[in-house]
């Protein structure tokens, strides 16, 4: 179970690109490749999973508790050679002054040896006091050496070892070169994902062929292999045996922001997840309940919209009764329509609002609500949930006086003080909430689905 943690000094080092060109350069050379992600992300795991060939896991201090992380860690690192953990922004980044829900937290609480990936563009040998300041602000940091990005040449490259060797104690590992193919193009709420790019494939080869030829996988590999063994995951409970439930879930070029816990959460409670493409299938098949996560739908509004039937079929089973849980993109698509660049496009209509687009986060980074327990698939009145949101939409000309299921304590949401609308047995946010552990949706999900499944047939989606 050898594990590596890759951080930074900064956020948009070169850590995505290099954890991709990793992941596929080992798994090219037969290796069974794990890969994590720190923070609540969705759309690096879909790049990351891609390039392992395996999907990656989130590991979030705000969203999980700590033995929840190890558990998770452990269950899915057991079954891999080699994990590598990509941590967000920098090293020592977070927003405990103490550090506990840093990089370095996650590193120590995993007991992770730290390879750094330096952005080297403009830095010669000031990139020495820099590794001597991250080495001795926090000694209990183990550091396996670092990987330098962006590299100008040849002489570039020879300045910078040349500093490292005589200042500092730190194991180059190789580099990487400045080169416009390894870039993975951004949008305007991140990198587009996996799932919607054409050329991700290529994209990932590309990078992993020069992450084969320029970086010492082999002194990774020893790297990872000094980490200690993480304990060993619980043994799961059984499953009880349950009637068959077939959960639709939309999954294509606009909805695809599911974390893979959660997913594996929804299978293990019974469910058979149904994948609906929102662009192209025109009917909601045989379902007993639908998921609608975060994506990007009004880049692909036109479609959305031109797909009526697949609209009015969701209207209708929602109007019938079927559970729908909506989340951010989930939500605009339940909207009246959307409004973006000058255009308007008409969506479900379950919610008599309008999605319009700005040019700045409405809402964003971790968020607090507080469940008022007026809807389905709640935690009691009075519970605090954890949850993220990044959403540059906001709702207008919003109709009479919605329910709300959540008090907002930090955070954005819906109004600044309100998410989460409830109509029928439907709940649609614009935070993102785990579904899994304790707290989750998940569970509450799938018993109002099989209560409504057994009792109120007319609700079946088909």
């Amino acid at each position: 179970m050898a594990h590596v943690y890759l951080s930074a000094a900064h956020k948009s080092s070169g850590k995505t690109t290099l954890t991709l060109g990793l992941a596929r350069a080992l798994k090219n050379r037969g290796h069974q490749v794990q890969v994590f992600k720190k923070g609540p992300d969705y759309i690096d795991p879909i790049w990351h999973s891609h390039a392992a060939g395996r999907p990656c896991y989130n590991l979030d201090f705000h969203l999980m508790q700590r033995a929840e992380i190890e558990q998770l860690f452990a269950r899915h690192a057991s079954t891999a050679e080699i994990s590598l953990i990509e941590g967000n922004k920098g090293l020592y980044d977070g927003m405990d002054l103490e550090g506990s829900d840093s990089n370095a937290g996650l590193a120590k609480l995993l007991q992770a040896p730290v390879v750094l990936v330096i952005d080297c563009q403009g830095i010669t040998r000031g990139i020495a006091p820099l590794l001597v300041g991250y080495q001795a602000f926090d000694p209990a940091i183990r550091f396996g050496g670092i990987i330098l990005n962006k590299v100008a040449g040849p002489r570039h490259e020879q300045k910078l070892r040349a500093a490292i060797e005589r200042y500092t104690g730190f194991r180059v590992l190789g580099s990487l070169p400045r080169d416009d193919r390894l870039e993975i193009v951004e949008r305007h709420i991140g990198l587009i994902p996996g799932n919607e790019s054409a050329e991700a494939e290529t994209k990932i080869e590309t990078i992993a062929a020069q992450v084969a030829a320029r970086i010492d996988l082999d002194a990774l590999l020893e790297i990872a292999r000094q980490a200690p063994s993480p304990r060993p995951p619980a043994a799961s409970a059984p499953a009880s045996p349950a009637e068959p439930l077939r959960i639709g879930i939309l999954r294509d070029r606009a909805f695809g922001f599911y974390y893979n816990e959660d997913l594996d959460s929804l299978r293990a409670s019974g469910a058979e997840l149904v994948p609906i493409d929102a662009l192209h299938d025109s009917r909601l098949p045989e379902i007993q309940g639908l998921i609608i996560g975060g994506g990007f739908p009004e880049v692909f509004m036109r479609e959305l919209s031109a797909n009526a039937g697949l609209r009015a079929d969701v209207r209708r089973a929602a109007e019938a009764g079927l559970p729908i849980y909506a989340e951010c993109g989930g939500l605009m698509y339940l909207a009246r329509s959307i409004h973006w660049q000058g255009q308007r496009a008409e969506m479900v209509g379950l919610i008599a609002a309008d999605a319009v687009m700005g040019e700045r986060p409405v809402g964003r980074g971790y968020a607090e609500l507080v469940s008022t327990g007026q809807g389905p698939y709640l935690p009691p009145a009075g519970t605090l949930l954890p949850a993220h949101e990044f959403h540059y939409s906001h709702l207008e000309n919003l109709a009479d006086a919605p329910i709300y299921a959540y008090d907002v304590r930090r955070g954005h949401g819906i109004d600044g003080r309100q998410d989460g609308i409830v109509y029928k047995n439907v709940l649609a946010s614009y935070c993102h909430f785990r579904g899994s552990g304790p707290n989750g949706w998940i569970g509450r999900f799938i018993t109002q689905a099989r209560h409504i499944a057994r009792h109120n047939p007319a609700a079946r989606a088909a």
